[in-house]
């Protein structure tokens, strides 16, 4: 019962967050209200600035920030153990996550929709601009290069996914293009978009998996992937974005639906049992794994806090809402929603992948099968990725045996929602790159990359020149992804700290509270660089195993971010009550 029981509080725990300092950071400290102009109006050209109802918004929002991103972090986090994990979840999503993914929003539309690199040059100091531009093409590169390679092995390991993924493309420009020139209702067509994608499920399942026949299929999907993504960037959102993500939103709910009701079903009926499954806390790992503290902040990053987030928020999400209003429930209620569901996560990599485990014909439980499954693999570098998506789709679809549904469907359904999350990401990735390129070719007066298509081009070109290069001689083509994992996610933690520190600087000049801001952005910078330095300088660290380049990426990182921070000591009291530069004046009026 303790399984079912993590999920009522959990929920609870949301709930209450969202009720309580959700509305008071809306209410009182950001006073949001609908009378204020919104970029999407005030700059609205029908590709990027788009006004659009609040449910189209907080759809592409939230399958944005999800992504692989709150399944693949604590499906590596809980071989410390279960509570370690669910603590930071909670309480991360709710007082560190939420609010900065609602900060970086706020921020964004009170700023004609500008990325939270480009309101950094006029709340902190046009050098802060230019580090955080240059932070956020870094951390873009890596996500970009890891997501294509993340997908690329999804659709190796699930060839039953690939069909329902390609078909939620076409299914979502038929349900944009309805919804732009007829008076057809979203509801209506997004619904009836769902039940063909399940319908493709199911042929993908039994019937119609798809494989490349290629003598090395992850560069072969990789390449189509980003073909795909320099499409979808430069395509105006409500024809494909909108669309997609509203029905991928919808994918998700009925999949946590039907995850919490065969957990409840388990539960009560004693299929599976936590406390019986996996430590709370784990007594050995692997001796070659990283310290809990400061790596747990950093291995679970969406689904907690996430840096990310920030980029979404004020790159493409802040640009789209049509009322300053729905700023909460797209950007405070998304983040609570990610914790949910990386607290499905945990239990489904717990209790859940306990349920199914067997050896030589025989199930296995209690701990049994988490030796099998975790402590067994004996080094932290053994646990690779397919294990890592893995142990969520088979603990989710393990789940869904105890309510009825076939094993087999069910890993087709779980495997289908982590690509389209996944593909979600990557192109909102490459467009959000796409605004950071052509930023900070404005700065730099590189006219050829102010063009929304060369951007794009360069943007992804770059991802597949990054994935093409082997991480290792036997991994082959397409796993470059894996050559710049290591250092994704302090690079995206000390990114959630950077986007904190302009937030506080967008309150102080208005004399607003920044206290509550103070402990979140300490965190979010301190144990980011922490767990940089020990990647860089343990005993078998990437200096000592002649990594160099992972090194260098690491010193410009640090450097950036502490130049930033110097920017911003230096200025902070000339700041307190003062506001900003106006942004000038709109060359015309749009029409």
């Amino acid at each position: 019962m303790a399984t079912l029981l993590i999920v009522l509080v959990s929920a609870a725990a949301f709930a209450t967050a969202y009720f309580t300092y959700g509305r008071w950071l809306s209410t009182r400290v950001f006073e949001l209200s609908d009378a204020n102009t919104m970029p999407s109006r005030e700059l609205q050209d029908g590709v990027d600035f788009v006004p659009t109802q609040r449910e189209v918004v907080l759809g592409h929002h939230f399958t944005s920030i999800a992504g692989t991103g709150p399944i693949v972090g604590p499906a590596i986090a809980v071989f410390w153990g279960w509570l370690p994990a669910l603590l930071w979840v909670v309480l991360g999503a709710i007082f560190i996550g939420a609010v900065h993914d609602f900060g970086a929003l706020v921020v964004s539309i009170r700023n004609r929709g500008q990325t939270i690199g480009e309101v950094a040059g006029r709340l902190i100091t046009p050098r802060a601009r230019r580090l955080f531009l240059l932070v956020l093409f870094f951390a873009l590169t890596i996500v970009l290069a890891i997501f294509g390679l993340v997908i690329a092995v999804i659709f190796k390991v699930y060839p039953q996914s690939v069909l329902s993924v390609w078909v939620a493309m076409p299914l979502a420009v038929g349900v944009g293009l309805l919804l732009r020139r007829t008076a057809a209702n979203l509801w209506v067509v997004s619904l009836a978009s769902l039940a063909i994608l399940y319908g493709a499920v199911w042929l993908g399942v039994y019937h119609v998996p798809i494989s490349l026949d290629v003598a090395n299929p992850t560069m072969a999907w990789t390449a189509i992937l980003m073909v795909y993504c320099f499409a979808a960037s430069v395509l105006p959102v409500w024809l494909l974005l909108q669309p997609r993500d509203f029905v991928n939103a919808q994918q998700l709910v009925i999949a946590l639906v039907l995850l919490v009701a065969g957990l409840v079903v388990a539960a009560v009926s004693g299929q599976t049992a936590l406390t019986e499954t996996t430590p709370a806390i784990a007594s050995t790992v692997p001796a070659d794994a990283p310290p809990i503290l400061p790596f747990l902040f950093i291995t679970i990053a969406c689904g907690a806090c996430s840096g990310f987030h920030c980029i979404v928020s004020s790159g493409t999400s802040s640009k789209q809402l049509a009322r300053e209003t729905d700023a909460r429930p797209v950007a405070y209620g998304s983040m609570l929603m990610e914790g949910m569901l990386a607290v499905l996560v945990i239990l489904a990599c717990t209790a859940g992948l306990g349920m199914g485990k067997t050896v030589d014909g025989e199930r296995l439980t209690g701990s049994a099968a988490w030796a099998t499954s975790y402590a067994s693999t004996g080094s932290w570098a053994d646990f690779k990725l397919p294990q890592k998506v893995g142990a969520f789709v088979e603990g989710g679809a393990n789940f869904l045996t105890a309510i009825g549904v076939p094993l087999e469907l069910g890993v087709g359904l779980i495997a289908v929602l982590v690509a389209c999350f996944a593909a979600t990401t990557l192109d909102t990735t490459t467009r959000l790159q796409r605004y950071v390129v052509q930023e900070l070719a404005t700065g730099m007066r590189i006219a050829p990359l102010q063009n929304k298509y060369a951007a794009t081009a360069f943007a992804v070109l770059l991802g597949l020149a990054v994935a093409a290069v082997p991480a290792s001689p036997s991994a082959g083509a397409g796993s470059g992804g894996l050559l710049l994992w290591p250092l994704f996610g302090a690079t995206n933690q000390l990114l959630a700290g950077l986007a904190f520190l302009v937030t506080i600087f967008y309150l102080h000049r208005r004399g607003k509270p920044t206290w509550f801001l103070v402990a979140p952005a300490t965190i979010m910078l301190l144990l980011p660089a922490w767990a940089m330095l020990h990647q860089m300088f343990a005993g078998d660290g990437w200096l000592a195993d002649g990594r160099y380049g992972l090194f260098a990426f690491g010193v410009a990182i640090l450097a950036l971010q502490a130049w930033m921070i110097v920017e911003a000591v230096l200025i902070w009291r000339r700041a307190a009550g003062v506001l900003e530069a106006p942004l000038p004046p709109l060359a015309t009026q749009p029409s």
